[in-house]
Parts: structure tokens; C-alpha cells; sequence
């Protein structure tokens, strides 16, 4: 243990969050989440008369003088692609938006990881919380629909996690949880449960509610535990309760020490969490207890192995209601109590001063909000606080609550925080967050760069190649090969193609934006069974400085290429590579050239390390005993070459010399052997008079003798 009561480094028991995605009250994306918050923005709605009369809340509501006009609502709740997912129009319209919505998240959720579950080499989990809402009820009571089985599956809350599994093809465990308002931070829990004990490798987790009807508000009463004004003022005076809301957040966790072998992005760190329930120590079944939510966050803070008072922020639960925040901040201050007996140094927020009550989805919300504040080194005010309630003494006690966008530094140390979602029925949740271990730089790569694109309709296409370009715009820091490296390995291939071969960020701006078509190649693939098959030449096409620029920027290339090499030297006693690279090329064959091509140019002759054929007349390669080994080194090192980089042939086609790659790829013969069939062979027809011919026949009891 440390001076600060932390465990010394990792212990192994580190889960990352490498992927997130969400919906919430005005934002549609999670980096909209985080300018609404860090601009301390309120994201509830308030509805005119007019509106909620259109949406069918009755006039008699409205007179009531209790009656909210206000919510945290989503955009297009009602639209779903069912193509995309091969439901049919009648399947869509009687699957819950909930389920509707949680499905495109976990699809967006994934992307955002770089992973596709095709590909994805382990079992993948999902874990999700849900909310009851009045769609099940409103199909139930249509004559044209009823109460189906169809409509009965795409309703339940028991059938989020499962249904995403289905149609995502996950065979990790599918969990569905219902602990109310904690549900969605108890399944991150149980996801970092699963990863640790070896049943998940990759997992989604997260939590959904979608108020049905939409865009309405809602009938205060004394007692309450919704707002009376229509603002959330989360530890503040004047908290009269919290907002309904409706929103999505997924998160996508892996172990961290898988994560960092596997080169991911790298969001936070969960260095523990916990879960626990307040039994029947407390008032009645729906009011919180002090204890129980500080053995959870005691406990949580035990198993991250650090101290409460390197703690710098807390997404507290934050409900706004006269009893819950002060028994919170008393738990809270408990836990911290047993290791610190500092003041103020750790800031207190919630995010349902911003975005309401999500219900299910709540304790994601604040997970995500927390994890990005670590992440960009800032934490965002929590609003409407003006007064400290008078029962909360937060002069004693570790936490301020923020009223203003402030910088977190480090320090020196790692960022922490810690979050809290209590459940009603007494389920309560602590996560404690990290931020992430410094990024290793991606290296240096290849000068030309391929984005590959794809979607399921050209519309979708053209979307898809927008947000691109608008990726790149909004992170100029970001290198292009990784960009290009996600593209390939990350996404799900689809039967509308785009490509692009491009130089640097600014050269692939100017062409998707452009669309200039010399540029951007786009096809339609109609036959997902097409294979490739890679065809290996001869003699004929070759030059001086041949590949030397894949050699210079291709580590696998240039391995491949040094093996041989030493392969053949015992054979011809020569190194090849003196032959293939002799000279020094000129400045538009080196592999980084110092000017971008022009726009609308492909030419990649750099990249190959073009001579031209006047550099070949009194050049090495000149003479066929040296030719032939060069041609077949340079074959077989890019078909290994495209073969690193995923591209399988079906079938292998050579013509003359590239029998003999074609025979050491398909594992014929051996690399050793069939250089030493090429050396021979190549110095045997230099011997030869003019006009002669051999066959060296690929039989092996014919090539033996040639080998001795």
C-alpha cells in the first residue's frame, strides 16, 4: 500500500470502457451530451397547451393547476429503420421504441468500440435495464393488432438484452435487470462481473426509458417525487423532486489488460463496483437509507484499492427530493470519512439537474457524464443550484456542489470519480471510475491510406460518408491510419461499397466532400459467396527499386522480404534485396514524398517504387539468375502482406514464376524449398544456348535432385 492507502499499481480486476453510445433529452449523441453539459445546459422541454392537446393529454388535465407542461424528450422515438434489421413493417410497429431504440445503440455502442460482433473473436454479453411504459397497452387495445405473442415479446422489459443478443448474434449472457432506478448501473455491474469471471469477453451494458405517450408532462401532488416547477435542483433549497425524462445509454466494457493488447481507445477505467440492497432498516419500502448506500460506495471504493480523498468528483444520484439528498451526501460523507477527514475538495453533481430523471437509463446517464469529465479533464456544473439545503452539511463534509464549467486537474495522479444510482425498493449501485492510462502513440504507417465504407442502401451510403467527413473535420489530431485501420477491421461489411485511396486528412476531405467519382469508388455487391483470388506473375513487369516504398513503410512486407532474403543467400550466396534496391530512388519513389498528389490522381507508383524501364536495361535485374528469385520474393511478401492485413484468397493462380509463389502460399512445398527450386531453376536458363527450353516439373521426387 501507498502513503495515500492505494494498492500499487493494477491488480487485474480493471475493466475499460472502450465504446458508448446514448440518446438523451436534446442530444443524440454522447459528444452532444457532453457540450449541453459542459455549456450547463437545461435539456427539459416545456410543452404549450396547443402541443399537449395535439398528443392527446385531455383538456381537464390541463386545467389542473398541479399539471407540469414539462419532460426530457428524444427525437424520432417513432422512426425505425426495420430494413436495416430485416423486420418487416408489422414487426417494427408492435416492437416497443424502447426495444427499438436500445437495438441501434447497441449498434452505434459497438461501432464506437471498433468492433463487429461477426468478427469479434469471443463472446460478446448484454446486459440491459428497462422501464414499463403504456405501449403495450395502447397495441393491446387495437383491434388490428391485439395482444399477439409478436406484440407480448416486443414489449416485455424482460426482453431488451435478449432481443439485442438475437439480432446482433451475441452468445455471451443476455441479461435483462429490473431494479428501478438503478437497474442500468446494476448492469454495468453485472457486465464487469461477467468479464472478470471469464463469461463475457466484450459487453454491452446500459439501460433505456421511453415515456409512451411522448412529449407530455405530468400531475404534481404534494408528496410527490417529481418536481413541481419543471426544474430538477438537485442538494439545492428550494428541491421539490426531479423531471421525467426519457433516454438510452450504452456502454461497452472489456478487461482492461485485454483493451490495451488490443491497441482499443481506452475511455475509462472501472476500478470497482458494487451493489446492495437497504433490507428493512429504513421508513417503508420506498425511501432510501443511509447505511446501505454507504456500504455500497465504501465497499466500491475497498475494491478499487484507492483512497475516498483521491476522489475528485462524484455523480451522485442527485434526486432532488427532501428526504433523498441529504441521506445521500450524509452516505457519501460516511464513506469518505474512512479513509480522509479533509473538506470540500471533491465535487458533488447530478445529471438530472440537466436532463431529468431517466429512470432505467439514470444510472448510464451518469456513468457516461462521469466517464467523459475524466476523460476531457473538466467538470460540468450542476444546475439550479443556488442555496445548499439547509439539512446537507456540506461545510463539514468533502463535497462542493459546482455551479460552474472547472478544469480537473491531475496533479500528478490519476483523475478518479465515483458514481451512485439507488434503485427505489432499496437496490443501490457504486461504480468507481479512472481515467485512462496514457494512449501508446499508433507509430508511424504507410503514406496512402484506404477508407473503406459501407451500408445497406446508397442513401444510408451517402450518410455514412458524410459523418466521415465530419469526423475527420471535428479531430484534426487523429492519424488517418487509425481511422482507416477501424474502418476496415471494425464495421460490418454491407452491400453497398465505398473506397477511397487517399494521402493525409486534408486529401480525403477534399474527396468525400467533393464525391468526385475518380476518386471515390462505389459499387454494389450482389454476391456476398464472391471470394478473392490472388493471381501471382512472372518475368516481364519487372523494374528497378521494385517495392521499394512497401518496404520501407510495411513492417509485415519488409519481414517477409528480409526472410527470404536470407533463405536465398545460401542458395545464391547474393542478397537479393541489393538487387531490388540498388541506387537510391528518386524523390517520387520514396515512400514518403514530400507533395500530396493532385486531386483526382491515384497514381501509386511511388508507393511501389516505380523505376521506369530505362533503369532496368543495366541493372541487376537485367539478368534473369537474378531476376527470378527478386520477382518471387516480391510476390510472396505482398500476398503475405495482403494476407496480414485480412484479405484471404479462395484461390491462388500463377503464371510461370508464380506457380512456384502460388505453391508456397497454398503450403505445396515449403518457403525454404521452393526458393531453392527458383534459385536453381533461375540459374540453370542463364546456362542454357539461345532459344532452348526447361521445364523444372513441381513433382517432388523430380525437384529432389535439383536440390542436392
Amino acid at each position: 500500500m501507498s502513503d495515500t492507502g492505494e494498492t500499487d499499481g493494477l491488480t487485474g480486476q480493471e475493466i475499460a470502457i472502450v465504446g458508448m453510445a446514448g440518446r438523451f433529452p436534446m442530444a443524440g449523441s454522447v459528444e452532444e451530451l457532453w457540450r449541453n453539459l459542459r455549456e450547463g445546459r437545461d435539456c427539459i422541454s416545456r410543452f404549450t397547451d396547443e402541443e399537449l392537446l395535439a398528443r392527446g393529454v385531455p383538456a381537464e388535465y390541463l386545467k389542473n393547476p398541479g399539471y407540469v407542461r414539462a419532460a426530457g424528450t428524444l427525437e424520432g422515438v417513432d422512426q425505425f429503420d426495420a430494413a436495416f434489421w430485416g423486420l418487416s413493417p408489422r414487426e417494427a410497429s408492435v416492437m416497443n421504441p424502447q426495444h427499438r431504440i436500445f437495438l441501434e445503440c447497441a449498434w452505434e455502442a459497438l461501432e464506437d468500440a471498433g468492433y463487429d460482433p461477426e468478427s469479434f473473436g469471443g463472446r460478446i454479453g448484454a446486459f440491459s435495464g428497462a422501464e414499463v411504459n403504456d405501449y403495450w397497452m395502447n397495441l393491446a387495445s387495437s383491434p388490428r393488432v391485439g395482444g399477439g405473442l409478436d406484440a407480448r415479446l416486443g414489449n416485455t422489459t424482460s426482453n431488451v438484452a435478449t432481443r439485442t443478443a438475437f439480432e446482433l448474434n451475441l452468445e455471451g449472457p443476455a441479461l435483462n435487470v429490473q431494479t428501478a432506478c438503478s437497474s442500468a448501473l446494476v448492469a454495468v455491474h453485472l457486465a464487469v462481473q461477467s468479464l472478470l469471471n471469464g463469461e463475457s469477453d466484450l459487453a454491452l451494458a446500459g439501460g433505456v426509458s421511453v415515456a409512451v405517450p411522448h412529449g407530455v408532462g405530468y400531475l404534481w401532488q404534494e408528496g410527490s417525487p417529481m418536481s413541481s416547477t419543471g426544474e430538477c435542483r438537485s442538494y439545492d433549497a428550494d428541491a421539490r423532486g426531479a423531471v421525467p425524462g426519457s433516454g438510452v445509454g450504452i456502454v461497452v466494457l472489456r478487461r482492461l489488460e485485454d483493451a490495451l493488447a488490443a491497441g482499443d481507445t481506452v475511455r475509462a477505467v472501472i476500478r470497482g463496483s458494487t451493489i446492495n440492497n437497504d433490507g428493512s432498516g429504513k421508513i417503508g419500502y420506498t425511501a432510501p437509507r443511509k447505511d446501505g448506500q454507504a456500504k455500497a460506495v465504501l465497499e466500491a471504493i475497498a475494491l478499487a484499492g484507492v483512497s475516498p480523498e483521491s476522489i475528485g468528483y462524484v455523480e451522485g444520484h442527485g434526486s432532488a427530493t427532501e428526504l433523498g439528498d441529504p441521506i445521500e451526501v450524509e452516505a457519501l460523507t460516511e464513506a469518505f470519512r474512512s479513509g480522509t477527514d479533509q473538506v470540500g475538495f471533491c465535487a458533488l453533481g447530478s445529471v438530472k439537474s440537466n436532463l431529468g430523471h431517466l429512470d432505467s437509463a439514470a444510472g448510464v446517464a451518469g456513468l457516461i457524464k462521469a466517464s467523459l469529465a475524466l476523460e476531457r479533464g473538466e467538470i460540468p456544473p450542476s444546475l439550479y443550484f443556488r442555496t445548499p439545503n439547509p439539512r446537507i452539511p456540506f461545510a463539514g463534509s468533502p463535497f462542493f456542489v459546482p455551479t460552474e464549467l472547472l478544469p480537473w486537474r491531475a496533479n500528478g495522479a490519476p483523475r478518479r470519480a465515483g458514481v451512485s444510482s439507488f434503485g427505489m425498493g432499496g437496490t443501490n449501485a457504486h461504480v468507481v471510475l479512472e481515467e485512462a492510462p496514457p494512449a501508446e502513440p499508433s507509430g508511424p504507417s504507410r503514406p496512402w491510406q484506404l477508407l473503406v465504407l459501407s451500408a445497406r442502401t446508397p442513401a444510408a451510403l451517402e450518410a455514412v460518408t458524410d459523418r466521415l467527413a465530419e469526423h475527420l473535420r471535428a479531430h484534426p489530431g487523429q492519424p488517418l491510419a487509425d481511422v482507416a485501420h477501424t474502418l476496415r477491421v471494425g464495421r460490418r461489411r454491407m452491400a453497398q461499397r465505398r473506397v477511397l485511396v487517399c494521402r493525409g486528412r486534408e486529401d480525403a476531405l477534399e474527396a468525400l466532400e467533393g464525391r468526385d467519382p475518380r476518386r471515390l469508388l462505389t459499387v454494389a455487391e450482389d454476391w456476398e459467396g464472391r471470394g478473392v483470388v490472388f493471381l501471382l506473375p512472372g518475368l516481364g513487369d519487372h523494374y528497378a527499386q521494385m517495392a521499394r516504398g512497401l518496404y520501407e513503410a510495411e513492417p509485415v512486407f519488409r519481414r517477409e522480404v528480409d526472410r527470404c532474403a536470407e533463405l536465398l543467400r545460401a542458395h545464391t550466396g547474393t542478397d537479393v534485396r541489393e538487387a531490388l534496391f540498388a541506387g537510391e530512388p528518386a524523390p517520387e519513389q520514396r515512400a514518403d514524398p514530400p507533395a500530396a498528389p493532385a486531386a483526382g490522381s491515384t497514381d501509386l507508383r511511388g508507393m511501389l517504387g516505380r523505376g521506369g524501364d530505362a533503369d532496368l536495361a543495366d541493372g541487376p535485374l537485367a539478368r534473369t539468375a537474378v531476376a527470378q528469385p527478386a520477382v518471387f520474393v516480391v510476390g510472396y511478401a505482398l500476398a503475405r502482406t495482403w494476407m496480414a492485413w485480412g484479405v484471404q484468397p479462395k484461390a491462388l493462380i500463377g503464371h510461370s514464376l508464380g506457380e512456384y509463389v502460388a505453391a508456397a502460399l497454398a503450403g505445396v512445398m515449403s518457403l525454404d524449398d521452393a526458393l531453392a527450386l527458383v534459385a536453381e531453376r533461375a540459374r540453370l536458363i542463364e546456362e542454357l544456348p539461345a532459344g532452348a527450353m526447361l521445364a523444372v516439373p513441381l513433382d517432388p521426387p523430380a525437384v529432389e535432385p535439383l536440390l542436392q
